[in-house]
């Protein structure tokens, strides 16, 4: 494995999950400069340290990278890297619009006999294969509405500094973790196929560390209706500034029950005459958990698929982004695909 973006996910994460996979060498790292790469190689024994991804590319004993940069950057490296014959995962979000993500499934398409992942939203492992169950068992009925809240129990932070997640050149159309919560949804609701928005950037200047006024584009509040392939319509309200909020919780609503997804991941619901929702097990056995760099290199080994997450649903997650923020700017409701 090489290693190109070594930031604190990678560390706290893919790092000690590659580590934890029989036959796997942390081989090589590039990272944002020399000095930072030799101290991740340091501290995790990684033999080989390059100064830029190019180099390490072209290094013929690597057989598969991590791209753990900006999104930026992701189409760029994933298209290098499998024109070089290497398998990549790819950190989320998939690139900075929807014609890269567009370009990195192309490719991917282009080169069937390499494995290409992106790491998937981890909110809702916990209680994903329960709400699929429940799903897929009719505890709904038809689904109706959805109504999700992602937001932070914080106030509205002015003097907080430029994070890499308010410059738009590095995160292009992403908002916040909503990319993330609206794939998460997609495993329980199937995809949406329109959708309309608003939006506010409540702090338009943010403080670089060098001390320099950025105006911030990408916004700290939005709302979302969609309306879902099976027919079902959704709110989801993605916000950085609802201060005392309860948390992230969501709300199914089908013609025959209900579920509801509490800010803990506990999950309770109730079918048609029932007086109140109740808690439903969530038996330890059947939760998903982190395996995000097993379940790649089992993939690269033909012992499994990939299943979270594949670039076709990233390209749909990316397009879902970019209509979020077109709707916004006219006023219209956006079809998906775009």
């Amino acid at each position: 494995m090489g290693l190109i973006g070594a930031g604190r996910n990678t560390r706290d994460r893919h790092i000690p999950g590659f580590l934890n996979v029989e036959g796997v060498e942390l081989a090589a790292v590039a990272n944002r400069s020399r000095e930072s790469g030799q101290r991740v190689a340091d501290s995790f024994n990684i033999p080989t340290v390059y100064d830029n991804w190019r180099d390490l590319l072209d290094d013929p004993s690597i057989d598969a990278i991590c791209i753990g940069t900006w999104p930026y950057m992701h189409r760029n490296l994933t298209l290098a890297a499998l024109e070089k014959g290497k398998h990549v995962l790819t950190e989320a979000r998939m690139a900075a619009n929807a014609q890269e993500a567009r370009e990195m499934l192309e490719a991917s398409r282009n080169h069937p006999e390499l494995i290409a992942q992106i790491v998937p939203g981890p909110s809702t492992f916990k209680v994903d294969n329960l709400i699929q169950q429940k799903v897929a068992e009719g505890y709904l009925g038809d689904l109706l509405a959805v109504e999700a809240q992602v937001v932070s129990p914080a106030f509205v932070d002015a003097g907080a500094p430029l994070h890499w997640r308010h410059n738009r050149t590095f995160s292009g159309y992403n908002i916040l973790n909503m990319g993330i919560y609206y794939e998460c949804l997609m495993r329980w609701t199937g995809p949406a196929v329109r959708v309309m928005a608003m939006t506010r950037v409540n702090v338009p200047g943010r403080l670089d560390e060098d001390g320099s006024m950025h105006a911030v584009t990408i916004p700290d509040h939005v709302d979302v209706l969609m309306e879902f392939a099976n027919g079902g319509q959704g709110h989801m309200r993605v916000s950085a500034v609802t201060g005392l909020a309860r948390g992230t919780e969501v709300w199914l609503h089908g013609s025959q029950g209900t579920l509801r997804v509490a800010p803990n991941l506990d999950v309770y619901g109730g079918q048609r005459g029932d007086s109140q929702l109740e808690p439903i097990d969530n038996p330890p056995e059947i939760q998903y958990s982190w395996r995000v760099e097993e379940e790649f290199i089992s993939a690269i080994r033909g012992d499994e698929p990939v299943t979270r997450t594949p670039f076709d649903v990233g390209l749909h997650y990316m397009e879902f982004t970019e209509a979020v923020t077109r709707s916004a700017q006219t006023g219209q409701a956006i079809s998906l695909p775009l």
